[in-house]
């Protein structure tokens, strides 16, 4: 038996934190054989397992149900519906008489307001999770038919989560330094939000993906600029971490607002998936180098990412916007740059690949600018 309060999930937390855990949780006893909750049912909040034993399973095909794991004293689950707010993704089951305690949703978005570690706890065990997750369920379905499509998906999961989890990192142990004053606390406190935000998006977007969905907002007037300058300051850890020069010209973008009509985590997501892109092309590159310009003009503004590695092979060149088309990476899915083409196209512009001569891939796309008085479209509909 694990207390609550000496759980995977309140080790991460202050006295005064945790107190609040322990005092809004709801204690749940579950017999042998009992459902905890259904796959595809609403996820209102995660468990904390004090005692007993709690099976993980998912349904591959109607009927058939796969072991993803087994939880122990002192663990904790259901933390994916509560991200993204989505159907349960899997089923729990009590494999013995079992002691839970429950986190509604709202206490755990309490507490992690108050507590930036614990974001960064949850994101991490979630993402081990998933390679976990997603190790066993490809055993479990060596041969099924749609195995190749299964472990892409997954792959695309791990890759695109590779840098909001760098930042989540480093924002949480600049939290943590005892020295750190309380300015610098809460810049990473609103640093580990902005990219669960952007991680919870991502989530989103794959599902939005496979099941040929559109979102639908009303997208609002954003400063290009300001937006540009944060990006590239965000991408600068990673590229440091591997010994990546960043070189990045906004000058074009001038003094002054440049305004775009877009949704920022969307676009953000751009971003991080072309300069992820080039992060791996130059890995293994002689004084390896990114970069990223800017063209204005009266009706858009050009965004131009590249590098100085081996490039696009001249066979892919045509295809790499194309869903499931891969090159360079041994474990690459081709999602990346659909999605991306997608957001962009949905944002009213578009974006093309080219090889440049004596030097790398270069990735380029425009957004329409916007002027007084223009109408507010919808994303999907520029």
């Amino acid at each position: 038996m694990v207390p609550l309060a000496e759980s995977r999930l309140a080790r991460h937390l202050s006295e005064p934190v945790r107190a609040l855990l322990l005092a809004g949780v709801e204690r749940r006893v579950f017999r042998t054989g009992e459902r905890i909750f259904e796959e595809g049912g609403a996820g209102d909040g995660l468990y904390v397992l004090e005692s007993g034993a709690v099976e993980i399973a998912a349904r591959s095909v109607p009927g058939r149900q796969h072991r993803l794991a087994v939880m122990e004293p002192g663990e904790y689950f259901g933390e994916m519906a509560v991200f993204d707010g989505g159907a349960r993704s899997a089923s729990a089951i009590a494999m013995e008489e079992s002691v839970l305690q429950f986190v509604p949703t709202p206490l755990l978005q309490d507490l992690l307001e108050q507590s930036p570690l614990l974001a960064a706890a949850l994101v991490r065990d979630s993402s081990l999770r998933m390679r976990d997750f997603n190790r066993r369920f490809l055993q479990e379905l060596l041969k099924a038919e749609r195995l190749s499509l299964v472990e892409r998906l997954a792959r695309t999961i791990v890759h695109d989560f590779r840098n909001p989890l760098n930042v989540i990192g480093i924002a949480a142990d600049l939290a943590a330094e005892p020295s750190a004053s309380l300015e610098s606390r809460r810049s990473a406190r609103d640093r580990v939000r902005r990219q669960v935000e952007v991680l919870n998006r991502m989530m989103q977007e794959l599902l939005d993906f496979t099941r040929g969905m559109t979102p639908s907002a009303v997208l609002p007037r954003v400063d290009y600029a300001d937006f540009a300058r944060e990006v590239v300051f965000e991408l600068e850890p990673e590229a440091s971490r591997r010994g990546i020069r960043v070189e990045a010209d906004l000058g074009a973008l001038g003094s002054g607002p440049v305004l775009v009509r877009m949704d920022a985590l969307r676009m953000q997501r751009v971003f991080n998936n072309l300069f992820q892109n080039a992060f791996d092309a130059i890995g293994g590159v002689q004084d390896p180098v990114a970069r990223i310009r800017f063209e204005l003009d009266d009706k858009e503004v050009v965004t131009e990412v590249s590098d100085n590695g081996p490039g696009i092979p001249v066979e892919v060149l045509p295809h790499v916007f194309q869903p499931f088309v891969t090159f360079g990476k041994a474990h690459g899915t081709g999602l990346g740059l659909a999605i991306c083409d997608r957001i962009v196209a949905e944002h009213g512009g578009k974006m093309s690949a080219v090889n440049r001569p004596g030097s790398g891939a270069c990735f380029r796309f425009g957004l329409p600018r916007t002027r007084p008085g223009d109408t507010e479209p919808s994303m999907g509909k520029p």
